[in-house]
């Protein structure tokens, strides 16, 4: 859950107030533990990834390969064969090795019978030749989405339910549920409680009543359209099942239960795929208009409304894919841009500014702060506020103003090709994956299909 880049959280009863389990239901089964539970495995942020294609194809090559990671005592943890992008007329191997062995030896092996290699590691920093692993296709989204910084019913000292074993347990029931959640299958329905049905409630009723005069018109377009088709109402927390189908037909953009906070990487590489992470649990009852973290009515008020936007949809999309293979320093600016635009991003509308920002539109009291003369406000500017400072435990001192989202968007297409990668990125909605440009035939594809496109638009504006 990085509604925003989740090594951050929300803070402050008065400075950031945010207005911004006993059992399971009968029809959900019963659920492997998470949390503490936690081993390095299967999708161990540890293990290897190797891309390789032999010189030509031969009977067996395969076999010669495993001779190599047996020789040099690696274990595989997966291997795909699949048509090479690079060569047309070839294959390649992906294998994934566990970190046993002398994987450096075979590497150089495999390397030495390949016609290509490319190494793809969570620990890439060992390796020069390496870039970080990122999720291909969107089923990929399975390996690293339990590799949390923390777990949802693990709360500090200072949470306002950290004394409350009621509420703990609550926060593991929902915590197991998106633990267990994988890709394709569907949504998990949660049954809500009076009490935490009546916390919604009272959030619900003060922010809706600055939305629309606080609120960008794309919010205040959208939101009308949530009560209609997903249950959003005071007496009624909304079902993230629901809501994903919404946005599916709005903007493909699909929703995704996370058990516990992520690291900026891999919730920035969710976005690629249109894929947001999102809590289900709600924050708790004694302080109704305070949450020290991203809570299910930051989620459904402040970020959902947005994701049904296609200029929005697109440019948070820009941002994820702007991540993927980056390195280190780059995904701190570009969390920064994220944090500055989609969770606390101000845009101009007919002269006057209104509130876009996730952290804005879930919180009553820095909603009216921010639009009111005291914080200073500065064009978005990618080069320049992805390295700026910020609070994160009171309210912004310093706003950034979007004149438009396409206008965001191509500031941030042109703030990604600064990023130092060997390779383009391309996602591809029909296969749900992310292609890797960094070959002649590769480039041909993307050329031929945009002029395919072009062939379209201009057939379109003969007949406009």
């Amino acid at each position: 859950m990085m509604s925003a880049p989740k090594n951050i959280n929300f803070k402050d009863d008065k400075k950031r107030s945010d207005t911004s389990p006993l059992g399971s239901p009968p029809d959900i089964p019963k659920l492997m533990p998470g949390g503490n539970y936690i081993k390095i495995g299967r999708d161990s942020a540890h293990s290897t990834c190797l891309l390789f294609a032999p010189p030509a194809e031969e009977v067996g090559v395969l076999a010669k390969y495993l001779q190599i990671f047996e020789k040099h005592g690696v274990n595989l943890l997966h291997i795909e064969s699949r048509p090479s992008d690079k060569m047309p007329e070839n294959y390649e191997f992906m294998v994934e090795c566990a970190p046993s062995g002398n994987i450096g030896g075979a590497l150089y092996d495999v390397k030495e019978r390949s016609e290509y290699l490319k190494i793809i590691s969570r620990d890439y920093k060992d390796n020069k030749d390496s870039v970080p692993w990122f999720p291909r296709r969107i089923r990929d989204l399975d390996r690293f989405a339990n590799q949390i910084l923390s777990y949802g019913a693990e709360l500090d000292s200072d949470h306002p339910g950290f004394t409350d074993p009621v509420y703990r347990a609550r926060r593991k029931y929902f915590a197991d549920i998106a633990y267990n959640y994988r890709h394709g299958q569907k949504l998990p329905h949660v049954e809500y409680t009076q009490e935490e049905t009546e916390t919604w409630g009272k959030v619900f009723r003060q922010l809706t009543t600055l939305y629309p005069t606080h609120a960008c018109k794309e919010h205040n377009h959208v939101f009308p359209l949530l009560v209609e088709n997903c249950g959003y109402r005071e007496d009624n927390i909304p079902q993230l099942e629901d809501i994903s189908n919404f946005l599916k037909d709005c903007t493909g953009f699909m929703i995704r239960p996370v058990a516990g906070l992520l690291s900026s990487r891999d919730f920035l590489a969710g976005l690629a795929f249109r894929v947001f992470h999102s809590t289900q649990y709600i924050r708790h009852p004694s302080k109704p208009f305070y949450t020290p973290e991203p809570d299910v009515c930051h989620e459904l008020l402040g970020h959902v409304p947005l994701f049904a936007d296609p200029e929005f949809a697109q440019f948070s999309q820009e941002i994820g894919l702007a991540s993927l293979g980056a390195p280190d320093d780059f995904i701190e600016k570009l969390a920064t841009c994220f944090w500055f635009t989609v969770e606390f991003g101000l845009c101009r509308e007919n002269g006057h500014l209104k509130a876009y920002g996730a952290g804005l539109l879930s919180s009553f009291g820095e909603l009216q702060y921010s639009l009111s003369d005291q914080p200073e406000v500065r064009p978005f500017d990618p080069v320049k506020t992805s390295v700026q400072k910020y609070p994160i435990t009171q309210y912004q001192p310093l706003y950034y103003v979007a004149e438009s989202f396409e206008d965001s968007k191509e500031k941030m297409i042109k703030f990604a090709a600064t990023i130092p990668r060997s390779f383009g990125v391309r996602y591809n909605a029909y296969t749900q994956s992310i292609e890797v440009l960094d070959s002649k035939p590769q480039i041909q594809r993307l050329v031929n299909n945009i002029t395919a496109e072009m062939s379209v638009l201009v057939d379109a504006l003969k007949k406009v």
